[in-house]
Parts: C-alpha cells; structure tokens; sequence
C-alpha cells in the first residue's frame, strides 16, 4: 500500500505563504501521479493541482492558477505545494493523493484516487 503523510499546514493572514509537504513511502513517483485537494467544511472535495507520474507535468485549478505551485522532488520521495497569496477562501484540509491513473491527471477528479493523506488544516484569517 502507498503511505502519504502531508505537513506544513497552519494559520496564515491573507497574502500570506504557506508550503504543504506530502512524502510517499510504497511506491515511487515514477508509478503514481499525486494530486492535491481541498475540502471545506460542508463543501465537497475539489482538485487543487497534480503532477503527472512519468512526465512531472502540473495541472491547477482555475480558482489557484497563478498563485499555488506544485513540485517534486524524487530524491527524498516528496512532493510540495507552495501557496502564496492565500485567501479566506483557500481555508480548508488540505489533502495529497496518488493513484496509477491513465492519462493527464488533470482529466480526474479525487474519486478516481484511493490512497490519501492525513490531511492538514489550512485556515487563512486576519
């Protein structure tokens, strides 16, 4: 099984910066797309970003285009999410997720993923 465990999670002011931390033990990157998503209190699920398995090509949300950007880094089995700018509506648990999908992980939606983090809770508040 693929074990992800997120970090970097906390209180910011709006404008502020905050980078999320999501290391995989299990499998390699080289296997699974990650993908980051958020959810509010009584909202659904939403996608924030991914990165692609083999090509390490990013997709984002409209809502945080520009703003928040995805990497990896394979040598220590780690991939992040830097956000900046962040809104009182960024506000939310902050989940990572792998799965073997086919095709761009920008096409699916967190029902296709069924290994998931912990979560870390992201509020934004003056």
């Amino acid at each position: 099984q693929v074990q992800l465990v997120e970090s970097g999670g906390g209180l910011v002011q709006p404008g502020g910066s905050l980078r999320l931390s999501c290391t995989a033990s299990g499998a390699t990157w080289d296997h699974y797309a990650i993908g980051w998503f958020r959810q509010a209190p009584g909202k659904e699920r939403e996608g924030v970003s991914c990165i692609n398995a083999t090509s390490g090509h990013t997709f984002y949300a409209y809502s945080v285009k520009g703003r928040f950007t995805m990497s990896r880094d394979n040598a220590k089995d780690t991939v992040y999410l830097e956000m900046t700018d962040l809104q009182p509506e960024d506000t939310a648990v902050y989940y990572c997720a792998s799965e073997r999908l086919i095709g761009d992980c920008g096409l699916y939606g967190p029902h296709k993923y069924h290994n998931w983090g912990q979560g870390t809770q992201v509020t934004v508040s003056s």
